[in-house]
């Protein structure tokens, strides 16, 4: 086997012994259990396992490992993906008029806190092509005309299925986007809300938040559902505000949480820590990857 680090999500109803099958399983084909993450749901009865393997000295092929493994995952009604880590995934960032997600997920990513190839910057907009310049990552400028949005989704898709794309980021994107085009890319697309869900949906959000007269405000990133800010929740955050903020403070002050929340949930998705259930992230911790 190519690669080196093997990592397994299995979720499945639980029952007795399914660590002692699955690690046994995995010890006997010759793999070095690095990480072994569990998680039980009692209340609706299922099992969520991560397992992170070291595969040097192995001599399975992956093919093989998968038919095999497919043996034990059968019979007991295993949901499972395995990720083998011999290629960064390969990213697309959807943009409008907002810079302060996508100037700060290029420079994660140049600095190597993102562990991926960003190809490509998408914008119905034109106005953000110098921040995808200046690091050097192809811009394409997609406007949405009147009574053209579905072809301009068409060409989106195009270009993502062109360049291969495993996981689109909604970085501020202010499109709504259509059933067929989420249905294209399931549990690929993550999107920041810019308020702490599921309150203060839709648009403008800091100003009904300000009438409101709230005490924290916060971001939300999530998987995109053809439900409008109501896919599964990967990672959330909130800062304590007071009466004297404006709506423009708490903008800013949103933004910057919107930029850890953003970073945090797609290093998940990149490091392969979540699993969805019913419209629900299991997103496990850090296993010191």
């Amino acid at each position: 086997m190519d690669s080196q680090i093997v990592t397994f999500l299995i979720n499945c109803p639980d029952d007795k012994g399914l660590v002692a099958k699955i690690t046994n399983f995995f010890y006997s084909k010759g793999f070095n259990i690095l990480s072994c993450q569990q998680y039980v749901n009692s209340i609706e009865n299922t099992y969520f396992m991560r397992i992170r393997l070291n595969a040097e000295g192995t001599h399975i092929s992956k093919k093989e490992l998968e038919a095999n493994f497919l043996e034990l995952a059968e019979p007991l009604n295993f949901n499972w993906s395995v990720n083998y880590g011999d290629r960064k995934p390969n990213v697309a960032i959807l943009v409008s008029h907002t810079s302060h997600c996508l100037y700060d997920l290029l420079e994660r990513q140049k600095e190597g806190d993102l562990d991926c190839t960003i190809s490509m910057v998408i914008s119905n907009h034109d106005k953000l092509r110098p921040i995808a310049e200046m690091f050097n990552i192809p811009y394409f400028y997609l406007p949405v005309t009147k009574g053209a949005k579905e072809k301009q989704e068409e060409e989106v898709i195009k270009l993502l299925e062109d360049h291969k794309i495993d996981l689109i980021i909604m970085a501020r994107y202010m499109q709504i986007l259509s059933s067929n085009f989420i249905n294209s890319f399931p549990e690929r697309i993550i999107n920041i809300h810019h308020s702490f869900l599921p309150a203060f949906q839709g648009a403008n959000p800091y100003k009904r938040a300000y009438e409101r007269g709230v005490k924290l405000i916060g971001a939300t990133a999530h998987y995109a559902t053809e439900d409008l800010d109501e896919g599964p929740i990967i990672e959330q955050g909130v800062e304590r505000v007071t009466h004297d903020c404006t709506p423009k403070t708490l903008k800013r002050i949103g933004a910057d949480v919107e930029r850890l929340v953003l970073a945090k949930a797609i290093k998940c998705h990149l490091q392969n820590q979540i699993i969805v259930a019913n419209n629900r992230a299991v997103v496990f911790p850090e296993s010191g990857e």
